[in-house]
């Protein structure tokens, strides 16, 4: 054996200079492999844990549902602020006002329902400190049925018959009975039911379109004014001519925007009339109806939600406003008016109800086609699609 090649080698004895090398450890978890296959030893205690970066379509993903979440949240607060409005609208409304409406059946996105809107825009001057005039009378049918939005533009000197007071000027029930008798008025004339009823204070529209950023009004015609309102000085105003309006579209404050809607007389136009103030008046809401719907506003909502009912006095509840935004944003709009013959009675001006305003009624309940007001009448009864 001796001759023979050992199987081992033999080392001479005695210590080494330096630190022993550590004895390679077998694999196991936390170790590594060297190229010949054979294990590094890393220490005691488990793996470093390797961290994993989130994929790009996790990262929009996980963005997306913040967004979403946060979009949640602030159409909730903005709600509650919404509601709050409302609930200060329902309480300005007498309970009188409540017991003359005709009771609501059904959901609003599933029946037609009725809208009495009274507009009224008292001037601060002391001769009209007691006027109880309705300015504007709007009746808004909301029409599931036919998928629409039906706006009646009724003048305030269309002569019908008052319950209990003969035939007058049909704004006069308003101030000779209040709201329970201009509800009682519009559905006798009409034989539409009045589901609900809302006082605009054309007056606090001022505030409320100056907190949503103006609004876009398409001007028909150049206007100058009759002299009323005047923003200058005593001596300034003696010469004043009026207020002047450009032709086209242009955006306005608050203030030029009510000044709009009150303009009765345009001595560029001397045939305009209470029925063309009507139709400003409704073009003013039309805007204010399409920058409430805009997104700018929902952004604002948590801090104006309580202020957009400032206008308002109704009996309309939080749910039923969010089922009229539903059922104008399914639908289309229809315009219509009732219209008539300037008559003088007594020396006093009145429109006496033409032919075709029994006609306008049925287009407003949907039992026959649209309409429009006879070519070249600027009184006459008619619906437009639109607007």
């Amino acid at each position: 054996m001796a001759d023979a090649q050992k199987p081992y080698r033999l080392y001479r004895g005695g210590r080494v200079k330096g630190k022993v090398p550590s004895l390679t450890q077998p694999s196991a978890k936390g170790a590594g492999r060297d190229g010949d296959g054979r294990s590094r030893y890393r220490g005691p205690g488990p793996k470093a844990k390797k961290r994993r970066r989130l994929s790009r379509g996790r990262m929009i993903g996980l963005t997306i549902l913040l967004l979403v979440v946060l979009l949640v949240v602030w159409a909730l607060v903005g709600y509650l602020a919404f509601s709050s409005g409302v609930s200060a609208a329902n309480k300005r409304l007498s309970a009188n006002s409540r017991a003359a409406l005709t009771k609501q059946s059904g959901l609003l996105i599933s029946k037609p329902t009725d809208i009495l809107l009274l507009g009224t825009d008292h001037a601060n001057i002391a001769t009209r400190a007691t006027d109880q005039h309705s300015d504007a009378i709007t009746l808004v049918r909301s029409d599931p049925d036919h998928h629409r939005i039906v706006f009646l533009t009724i003048p305030r000197d269309l002569r019908v018959p008052i319950p209990g007071h003969g035939e007058d000027k049909i704004n006069a029930a308003f101030q000779i009975g209040g709201i329970p008798l201009a509800i009682r008025t519009v559905r006798g004339y009409t034989s539409l039911p009045v589901n609900h009823v809302a006082i605009v204070d054309f007056n606090s529209f001022r505030d409320l379109i100056d907190k949503i950023g103006g609004v876009n009004i398409d001007v028909p015609e150049r206007i100058l004014s009759n002299p009323f309102d005047c923003p200058y000085t005593q001596a300034k105003c003696a010469s004043w001519r009026g207020w002047r309006f450009a032709k086209g579209k242009q955006h306005m404050d608050g203030r030029r925007a009510l000044i709009y809607s009150r303009i009765r007389e345009n001595r560029y136009n001397p045939r305009e009339s209470d029925i063309t103030r009507g139709a400003r008046q409704q073009q003013v809401l039309t805007a204010i109806e399409d920058k409430l719907a805009g997104p700018g506003t929902f952004f604002k909502l948590p801090f104006i939600g309580g202020d957009l009912l400032k206008p308002l006095a109704t009996d309309l509840s939080a749910g039923q406003f969010l089922q009229l935004g539903w059922n104008k944003f399914r639908g289309h709009t229809l315009r219509c008016r009732l219209g008539g013959i300037p008559t003088n009675i007594g020396g006093g001006a009145y429109l006496q109800p033409d032919e075709e305003a029994r006609a306008v009624i049925q287009m407003v309940k949907g039992t026959s086609a649209p309409q429009p007001p006879l070519p070249g009448s600027l009184f006459g009864s008619g619906c437009t699609s639109g607007g």
